[in-house]
């Protein structure tokens, strides 16, 4: 029996009836496969872990037993790339996230205004771009719903809105209005805009859209926190501190929730680096760094978008994207930080002890990244800051052992590592065949040493982990088999999944001390499944549900009956 007695009191909470993926490393590196074992709790911390008949001892007579019924126990998820005030603030707007149609986004928009006729700007998002012809929603499309307010509408991965008409002539955006050095407005044959803004054009309108206030990104919070607890989430990094259009600073807002006790869950944020401004925007990081401690919410982390995605082909590649006719184009994606910039601020940034949080998706985004943080090794030497790169769509191979050789984390989205139409219309032909076999390199990532966490991207994506699970066993989205595996050689085992999406965001979070695994001693962070999908069949990972989460040995989510 693995046991942590500090003190004769009784065990307040016994786990029993199921296995344990306990995330504890095994010979691979992963978490071990799971084991046949009672959990007890005492006073929100696991106090042993090991044969039911030998824990009994230990749990006094007023315990809470919970029956695992053949189902999972594991570390409660951690997610370490996530927009939940965002996204919170989305289901609290015109939500198109449920819907996959353009009738049904139309149908939304005009519900939505028709239900809230005081609106002085129709605000959401939550749409695809492979739904839309071509990737490109029109203005035309929105004007017939509605044409007498402003609408602005943040498509699912946050790279670009869709706008109606009175929006563009508000901003007073027109057919003479340039495209932004990191963005492009999407045109009509005669030069005016055609209602996408892609990247950093999204500012020319999204600047005019009233903010929504602090209680309606408190309000967010609360309902992102809870959507997230019924997932199983207990932990994340959220990697935008700052504003985001139609949003305002969510910094005050975890604060002042974590200064409440309202944020139950614990917190990571990583502050928004200013593309537009240089290594002068340093020392205004600090200060938010002394201020950005306060409860679960702990502001320590530096988030640098370097490049876009692909599918808008703002993603940073190291050779041109291909048109329609598999011909080469003039166009490689854009680096948003100047690498001369992010040569300068990388190693600077390293020396003030802040990890650094990198959107890199693109190969060429990914190599400039990587060279910064060589820098920073030579400057700084090694420490324990724990520099992560997330998306890694694209990585050239030459890059994958530098991973490790650096320490910096693969951070994995792996819901995106799958056959679907945004993958096979809007990104396989504009990349080609063989860099698209470069894509979501998880397995060679994981074979060249790198240590792998995992993060959803909500809103851009589900923020359910068993589904990012499912795709990084299967390679194939859940409830499907309509495609073959989306290059499985890149596919992960189970525990290699488990072990990303818990102790290795747990280790990105720097919360591994305390949580990530089951163990005597840590936190009683934990999530029950209601099946064991180690025991079942591969095709079916996806369909495990969330029965119970508990933080600190206290439910916060159960599923009822």
């Amino acid at each position: 029996m693995d046991h942590d007695d500090h003190s004769h009191r009784p065990a307040d909470l016994l786990f029993r009836g199921g296995r344990i993926f306990t995330g504890k490393s095994g010979s691979t590196g992963s978490g071990e496969e799971p084991v046949e074992a009672a959990v007890a709790v005492r006073a929100g911390r696991i106090l042993a872990l090991g044969d039911e008949h030998d824990l009994r001892e230990l749990v006094g007579p007023r315990a809470e037993v919970i029956d695992l019924d053949g189902g999972l126990l594991a570390p409660g998820f951690q997610d370490a790339h996530v927009h939940p005030v965002v996204a919170g603030v989305q289901l609290l707007r015109c939500d198109l996230s449920q819907q996959r149609s353009i009738d049904g986004y139309l149908a939304t928009v005009a519900r939505y205004a028709a239900g809230h006729p005081d609106a002085e700007w129709i605000c959401g998002g939550g749409w695809s771009m492979d739904v839309f012809p071509d990737g490109i929603p029109t203005r035309a499309m929105l004007d017939a719903i509605v044409p007498d307010r402003p609408v602005l509408l943040t498509n699912r991965d946050g790279h670009g809105a869709w706008v109606n008409s009175r929006a563009l002539e508000l901003a007073g955006v027109d057919r003479r209005t340039p495209d932004p050095a990191d963005g492009r407005i999407e045109r009509e044959s005669d030069g005016n805009p055609i209602g996408t803004l892609q990247e950093g054009a999204m500012d020319l309108v999204a600047r005019h859209v009233p903010v929504a206030t602090p209680a309606e990104a408190r309000a967010g919070l609360i309902a992102a926190q809870e959507y997230l607890f019924s997932l199983g989430v207990t932990a994340w990094q959220d990697a935008m501190i700052g504003t985001f259009p139609g949003n305002p600073d969510n910094f005050p807002v975890y604060v002042e929730a974590a200064r409440e006790g309202i944020l139950k869950a614990r917190v990571v944020g990583a502050l928004w680096w200013d593309r537009r401004r240089g290594t002068e925007q340093i020392p205004d990081l600090v200060e938010r760094r002394l201020h950005g401690r306060v409860g679960r919410f702990n502001a320590t982390t530096i988030k640098i978008m370097q490049d876009g995605i692909a599918e808008n082909f703002t993603a940073s590649m190291l050779e041109p994207y291909l048109d329609a006719c598999g011909c080469a184009t003039a166009n490689a994606g854009l680096s948003f930080v100047d690498p001369a910039v992010l040569r300068a601020a990388v190693p600077e940034l390293d020396a003030l002890g802040f990890q650094l949080h990198f959107h890199a998706l693109g190969d060429r985004a990914v190599r400039e990244v990587l060279d910064a943080l060589e820098l920073a090794r030579a400057a700084n030497g090694g420490n324990d800051n724990r520099h992560h790169l997330a998306h890694l769509q694209v990585v050239h191979p030459d890059d994958l052992k530098r991973f490790a050789e650096l320490g910096a984390a693969a951070n994995i989205q792996a819901l995106w590592a799958a056959h679907e139409p945004q993958m096979d219309e809007l990104t396989i032909p504009f990349l080609g065949q063989e860099r698209a076999a470069l894509q979501y390199p998880f397995g060679d990532l994981a074979r060249a040493g790198a240590r792998l966490v995992a993060g959803s991207d909500w809103s851009v994506s589900s923020p359910n982990p068993l589904w990012g699970i499912h795709v990084a066993v299967n390679r194939q989205v859940p409830h499907s088999t309509a495609h073959p595996p989306f290059y499985p050689e890149q596919s992960l085992t189970l525990a290699q999944a488990f072990t990303a999406y818990t102790a290795g965001s747990a280790w990105i979070n720097h919360l591994d001390a305390e949580t990530g695994t089951v163990e005597p001693g840590k936190c009683a962070d934990l999530v029950v499944l209601d099946r064991d999908p180690f025991a079942g069949p591969p095709e079916e990972i996806g369909a495990t549900h969330v029965r119970m989460t508990f933080v600190d040995g206290r439910a916060v989510h159960t599923t009822a009956n």
